[in-house]
């Protein structure tokens, strides 16, 4: 059977090993990126089509007769028309809890780095502020624990929850969000946001991008957040009105935030995050999940997915 990946590029620095996936499906075609005029070549005769963002819809999935399975090299499901894989016969799959460490790690990198103020104290030594003090330290700008603190968490899946358990290792105390949309009867040990936002230090989002969600930190969000509290988003740029997050840094109604993405990536128009004059900002390019060892395993699950499907037992099916 044939295979395409459409977009290697976007998962491997060349420093990963396909060895296993080429054994299970021979005939697998590798492209570094594929543009959206080039979609519907190069899966007319594939049986099989790994993608990490190249869009699949109903248009390209119809120039694709001998089309079986979508494998989707990441976990979000955006990219894929499912509706019309499904009226076509075609399983979907995606991967799942590949780049958890990783992805938790960032969190808490971007998080530490802000209360620890630590790119204005490592300028402050460039400078020779350092230097020039009166005293053998320099405490110019305030440094916060986060022992003690409120995290606030939307999204308590893999990623939410391996963010929690940190958290409360370093002594935080951790609230969970209501779901978006979702019943009240599954709602049990959840805060409405209303309820959570004012309570938190920290905000942390972990949900998928829905209509649910799009948007979900807005005007009203960020005005119920305390002057100091921190967001992080390693989720999806939509998540947030990004504009309005720069003026709340701009205008210190909020203490910082870290973000890993944003709503349109790479931000080749620009973005309003990029700015130069966001104080207490950290932005880094869709990065948090990147380590080697998260790709390596998100390998393993494509494996795992066209092996599954081929023996007639697929698996992580979305569609």
């Amino acid at each position: 059977m044939l295979g395409v990946f459409l977009d290697r590029d976007s998962l491997d620095c060349g420093d990963l090993d396909f060895n296993d996936i080429d054994r299970i499906l021979p005939d697998l075609r590798y492209y570094p990126a594929t543009a959206p005029d080039q979609v519907a070549a190069r899966i007319a005769e594939a049986g099989v089509v790994i993608s990490n963002k190249v869009v699949l819809d109903a248009a390209a999935l119809h120039h694709a007769p001998r089309l079986r399975l979508i494998c989707i090299a990441a976990t979000g499901l955006n990219n894929v028309d499912l509706a019309a894989a499904t009226s076509r016969g075609v399983t979907v799959c995606n991967c799942r809890g590949y780049g958890t460490a990783a992805v938790v790690q960032h969190v808490f990198a971007l998080l530490l780095a802000l209360v620890t103020r630590l790119s204005d104290y490592r300028q402050a030594v460039r400078d020779g502020r350092w230097r020039q003090a009166s005293q053998f330290c320099l405490l110019d700008f305030p440094i916060r624990e986060l022992a003690g603190k409120t995290l606030g968490i939307v999204g308590h899946g893999e990623l939410g929850r391996g963010v929690a358990r940190v958290a409360e290792a370093f002594g935080m105390r951790v609230l969970i969000a209501q779901r978006p949309g979702a019943v009240e009867e599954e709602q049990e040990g959840r805060v409405p946001l209303s309820i959570l936002l004012p309570q938190v230090d920290v905000l942390s989002l972990h949900c998928p991008l829905t209509p649910e969600t799009r948007g979900l930190i807005g005007a009203w969000e960020l005005a119920l957040m305390r002057r100091d509290a921190i967001l992080i988003n390693t989720a999806r740029g939509g998540l947030m009105d990004e504009a309005l997050l720069a003026d709340a840094l701009r205008q210190g109604a909020l203490g910082g935030a870290g973000v890993d993405v944003l709503s349109l990536e790479p931000p080749v128009a620009g973005n309003p995050l990029l700015a130069p004059d966001i104080p207490n900002l950290i932005v880094t390019p869709h990065c948090a999940w990147g380590s080697r060892e998260s790709r390596q395993r998100l390998v393993g699950q494509l494996v795992e997915n066209i092996a599954g499907f081929l023996n007639g037992a697929p698996v992580r099916v979305v569609g």
